[in-house]
């Protein structure tokens, strides 16, 4: 089932490995859904750090997925493939995907798509699978973060950061959040952080201490590595779970491992593309049961730094890679 479809769409591809002057739009021929997956009119497409590592030659899309960038998108249903339910044409969704986003249309599997929030608009909804899906299997499935616990994120300005800060905070948890400028340890406490701590003049370690009488988080989500690690040891409480999902300061660091052993300390790390349908199935149902209540309410929402056009991706990669930014980085389909 479908409605009246162009074969060809307008796409950004990455000519070659390199800064972001490599995305180019090209044409391309619309993709098809197969079993389980729906066509989207494409609104808007979420911009975030994998498309950046992608484009850099970093960060190669998994078997099967498009090489097109893009990894969250929000729209209309334009075609449904075979055994989809629960879905129609012209339903409005915004939904994740392993690749495709920077395109006019994209495929879906169905089961990863969410309902646009109330009262957002499609860049506001493009915002939010990636980031959501990533805080929800780190900081609370596999780090299991409880009401009352106390959690610090890095980056807490970041697309990450300004998600796990909200959905922590109005899940009952302790906030606590680094970020580079004053301006920046503010936007992290207007969202929900209890201290917003800025890395260029404090040390974190102290900060989290002295706030928690010298007990530590129980929770951290990193996504910095190099010399924090062991840091992030130090601010862990006894039984504390330290979650790395990227490495933007290195993936190597000499660590003391008697640390780990005194405390009791969990760590782990996770990547989400190459995850099965199947998984992320399930990560969707959980954030519609438990997080898009939130949304709807507006105790959670999206926080956006900036929207471009289509065409003009490699602006938005340039925004990304400043660092300048507080929130999402959105590109908007004609």
């Amino acid at each position: 089932m479908s409605q009246s479809l162009p074969e060809s769409m307008t796409a950004i591809e990455i000519r070659e490995p390199g800064g972001p002057e490599v995305l180019v739009p090209a044409s391309r021929p619309l993709p098809e859904p197969g079993t389980g997956e729906v066509l989207i009119r494409v609104a808007a497409a979420g911009v975030n750090r994998p498309d950046v590592l992608q484009r850099m030659g970093g960060y190669p899309p998994p078997p099967g997925a498009s090489d097109i960038p893009g990894l969250e998108v929000a729209g209309s249903v334009a075609a449904l493939g075979e055994e989809v339910s629960g879905l129609s044409i012209g339903d409005p969704v915004t939904a994740l995907v392993t690749g495709g986003g920077y395109a006019q249309y994209c495929a879906a599997p169905a089961v990863q798509c969410l309902p646009v929030p109330k009262g957002y608009d499609m860049g506001q909804a493009a915002a939010l699978p990636e980031t959501f899906f990533t805080v929800w299997v780190n900081v609370f499935q596999r780090s299991a973060l409880k009401p009352g616990e106390a959690f610090l994120v890095h980056g807490g300005t970041s697309g990450i950061g300004t998600t796990a800060i909200q959905i922590a905070k109005a899940l009952g948890s302790r906030v606590f959040a680094t970020a580079g400028s004053p301006e920046k340890v503010k936007a992290c406490e207007d969202l929900g952080a209890e201290r917003g701590i800025n890395y260029r003049e404090e040390d974190f370690v102290a900060a989290v201490k002295e706030a928690t009488d010298g007990k530590g988080v129980d929770v951290i989500l990193d996504m910095v590595g190099g010399d924090y690690i062991q840091r992030d040891l130090k601010a862990l409480a006894p039984d504390g779970r330290l979650s790395f999902i990227a490495f933007l300061g290195g993936p190597k660091a000499e660590i003391n491992f008697t640390t780990v052993m005194l405390k009791r300390l969990t760590i782990t790390g996770s990547t989400l593309r190459a995850r099965s349908v199947a998984f992320k199935a399930d990560v969707a149902a959980e954030l519609k049961e438990k997080v898009w209540p939130l949304l709807d309410s507006g105790q959670v929402a999206s926080v956006m730094a900036a929207s471009f056009p289509l065409e003009e991706a490699a602006k938005a990669h340039a925004l990304m890679e400043s660092s300048s930014h507080i929130g999402k980085i959105v590109l908007t389909v004609g």
